[in-house]
């Protein structure tokens, strides 16, 4: 695994996170969107496939999903930053810290640290070059 595949698994997590915070969102509007027949004369022939029921039970379930992936990215990021704080360059480790833990653009950056973005990416290069990657793998 290369430095870069290494520092950008907490970004992609965080992006999955974030994918499943959406599904569940459209599970809860579809929940409010389930009615109960309070009739005893049933007028369509259609079986409610979606439950009540059956969707609380599938937010719950996402809600699990989620929680164990937010744990997940705080340890990721925690054995992230371990791995950051080793690079003896204050400038490498802020800029590894803005962009892999921050989530930050490269032009945000470059602003942060009142560099011109090219500086920005030779500084990144020779950043990854110093970065010693963990044997262990997620």
């Amino acid at each position: 695994m290369t430095a870069k595949e290494y520092l950008n698994q907490a970004y992609w997590l965080n992006r999955r996170i974030d994918s499943k915070l959406e599904q569940q969102s459209a599970l809860r509007d579809l929940a409010t969107k389930t009615t109960a027949v309070m009739d005893s004369e049933v007028v369509s022939h259609t079986r409610n496939v979606h439950s009540q029921q059956d969707i609380l039970a599938k937010i719950m379930d996402m809600e699990d999903e989620i929680n164990n992936d937010i744990d997940a990215l705080v340890d990721l990021k925690r054995e992230i930053k371990r791995t950051i704080e080793r690079v003896e360059n204050p400038e490498y480790l802020i800029l590894l810290e803005l962009r892999y833990l921050c989530f930050k653009r490269w032009e945000e950056i470059a602003v942060m640290m009142n560099y011109n973005i090219r500086h920005i990416y030779r500084l990144h290069d020779e950043a990854l070059e110093k970065l010693k990657v963990p044997d262990t793998q997620q």
